[in-house]
């Protein structure tokens, strides 16, 4: 069930660290909008009956338990501007949100950042909850299922929730690597196109895009 998979994914990332002091959101497409997690509400006693329905222009069911995440307007705008998008996942991921504080993106050091498209862009920065923090999102989404919003966090989106999930916590892994990387004194190599492509055939091949 719809609502069920969306509490489930938002307890899993609670309890991973992904969503400290109840940050992040989480939603899923449904007709003509979506449902997403509530505003303020702790994720260890968030249940089915709080999630909120929302439409595309932000009007909200009626008789809905809570206020939508603050974040709705981001939700929204992925939404209308990616139709192959099933859901999207936000997270304030300690590692990626610590890169996204220096406003720097995750570069293709490991091809495993073909999860998201290709290298992970950050966002321009803009006050959380405004439409112009989702103008930014979906532009620095252009090609991508993931990004970092600058001095905030994550967005990563599927066709479906576990494959936001997924990107969602791979984006995290990615950071914590290229953190660590950086802190050895080393200098990242990049992989070039040529072996991204190559790397992106295989991933085709296996059936592993998402």
């Amino acid at each position: 069930m719809i609502t069920a998979a969306i509490v489930a994914a938002a307890q899993r990332l609670d309890a991973a660290g992904m969503m400290p002091s109840k940050s992040g959101n989480l939603s899923i497409r449904v007709g003509g909008g979506f449902i997403v997690t509530p505003a303020a509400l702790p994720y260890a006693q968030m249940t089915e009956a709080d999630l909120v329905r929302v439409g595309l222009d932000g009007a909200v069911a009626l008789g809905a338990p809570h206020r939508p995440s603050s974040e709705w307007r981001l939700h929204a705008a992925v939404y209308a501007a990616r139709p192959e998008v099933g859901a999207v996942v936000h997270t304030h991921s300690p590692r990626a949100t610590a890169l996204s504080c220096a406003r720097a993106g995750i570069p293709p050091f490991h091809y495993m950042v073909l999860l998201a498209g290709g290298p992970i862009r950050c966002a321009e920065h803009a006050t959380f909850g405004t439409e112009t923090l989702a103008r930014n999102c979906v532009a620095a989404l252009a090609d991508r299922r993931a990004v970092l919003l600058a001095n905030h966090g994550v967005v990563a989106c599927g066709t479906t929730l576990a494959a936001a999930l997924t990107l969602a916590l791979e984006v995290e892994n990615l950071a914590g690597q290229y953190l660590d990387l950086l802190a050895s004194g080393l200098k990242p190599v990049l992989l070039k196109k040529r072996e991204l492509a190559e790397a992106a055939a295989q991933f085709a091949d296996y059936g592993r895009a998402t």
